[in-house]
């Protein structure tokens, strides 16, 4: 008997592809739409629902508790509003592939040891993604654990304002976490803007934050995207401690009573073309080291960057130190090479150009006699622009005896790198 010949490869393709398409058709025509309506109980339609299903809730003010375990929608119409009535959690997630999008979420309880939150996504809950909704008066506004690839975006949340700081949760809070995208939200009146720890692979980009402890805090997390963020009025702009490979590029960060931006305890990082203006410190850098921080600008701060406790063998080049009280605050044992490219630009520097190729013919030194005669004495920057003073600046740099270990730029700039940096002067602390 002659062997039958198989079905062509090709053919076999085709009606797997049939029966895939077959399969997703039905599962999207069995998806059910719950709508609720004012004075019904989203908790209810939430129990009927199927994995799936997306479950709108018409505008109206709701005071419930819900718990989602299944795979769901739930959709705000109108923004209506879920009250947790001062009381646990408002929301808590049970379940991967969960959106909540549109809603108002409000009045958690206010228990820091059981962490309430207005939306809190409980471990395991992968893939969960909160859009577009306001939470207000909660403890922490929303809490993520142990969940990869969560998306929080677009939302707008506002902690207990009548609490004492220590007494908030923070604005989000993201522990043990991989792959988050927090996009787009604005953050208020919380304990930290937004805390990380122990999160990994993550971006948060476009985010606003402000009257705030730490606009963001970041603890032993790795491999992260900070980006286009602006923070604002609050202790401190950024707060980067003990971690790696982060990439902290085009962000804001102003007006803020301590620092703009931390690096305390980091490593093979990138901080780049950010605006650090009108802080008590610009900069905060202590045990940092093998990190690149270019093209910031550092401006109207009290002290421009603050280093300390072994900050060595990073690349500082390309950035505009400008009008600020003292550009640099340095404390070590042995001096510190920045600039070794192409040169930071210095608003106090004090030499010249004879060449015309706007690169100062003269070192800059940070730490000179005067500068440590203006840490001893603060009323003695009244006579910062006076002859005499630039008379002392240029005889401290003839007499070697008279200096101390400072930040040297070989190759100081004549001309700011950005051209724009005047209208950053506006920004003060408040």
């Amino acid at each position: 008997m002659a062997a039958l010949n198989p079905r062509p490869a090709h053919r076999v393709a085709g009606v797997l592809a049939c029966c895939a398409a077959l399969l997703a058709a039905c599962g999207s025509a069995a998806a059910k739409e719950w709508l609720v309506k004012p004075g019904e109980a989203i908790a209810a339609a939430i129990e009927k629902a199927a994995a799936g299903d997306t479950v709108k809730v018409e505008r109206g003010y709701f005071s419930e508790h819900l718990v989602i375990a299944k795979s769901l929608v739930l959709r705000g119409v109108d923004r209506p509003t879920v009250s947790g009535g001062n009381a646990g959690d408002v929301i808590r997630v049970k379940a991967k592939d969960v959106v909540i999008d549109g809603l108002i979420v409000r009045d958690s309880g206010d228990d820091l040891t059981a962490q309430n939150a207005g939306i809190y996504v409980e471990p395991g809950s992968d893939r969960v993604a909160i859009r577009n909704s306001v939470l207000v008066y909660n403890l922490f506004g929303i809490w993520l654990e142990k969940v990869n690839d969560v998306e929080v975006r677009g939302n707008l949340i506002t902690g207990k304002r009548d609490y004492p700081s220590a007494q908030r949760g923070n604005g989000i809070q993201l522990y043990d976490t991989n792959g988050a995208q927090v996009v787009g939200n604005s953050i208020s009146y919380s304990r930290d803007g937004i805390y990380v720890d122990i999160s990994h692979h993550a971006r948060f980009v476009g985010n606003k934050i402000h009257h705030v402890r730490y606009g963001t805090h970041y603890m032993n997390s790795n491999h992260n995207v900070w980006e286009n963020n602006e923070s604002y009025l609050n202790r401190g702009g950024l707060a980067l401690m003990e971690v790696r490979h982060q990439i902290v590029r085009n962000n804001r960060a102003w007006g803020n009573t301590d620092h703009g931006i931390m690096l305390r305890t980091i490593q093979d990082s990138v901080i780049e073309n950010n605006v650090v203006a009108g802080n008590n410190r610009g900069f905060f850098i202590y045990d940092a080291e093998h990190n690149t921080l270019k093209g910031n600008l550092v401006i109207g701060n009290r002290v421009g960057a603050h280093v300390w406790a072994g900050s060595i063998r990073n690349d500082v080049d390309r950035n505009d130190f400008i009008q600020n009280q003292e550009q640099v605050r340095y404390v070590a044992q042995g001096d510190q090479a920045w600039g070794r490219e192409s040169g930071n630009y210095w608003s106090n520097y004090l030499g010249w150009d004879a060449d015309g190729d706007r690169v100062g013919d003269v070192k800059y030194e940070a730490n000179d006699l005067v500068d440590r005669l203006t840490w001893r004495y603060p009323m003695a920057r009244l006579l910062l622009n006076s002859p005499a003073v630039h008379t002392l600046r240029l005889i401290a740099q003839s007499f070697p005896i008279l200096r101390s270990p400072s930040i040297v730029d070989a190759h100081p700039r004549m001309i700011p790198y950005h051209s724009d940096w005047s209208r950053w002067l506006d920004l003060q602390r408040h």
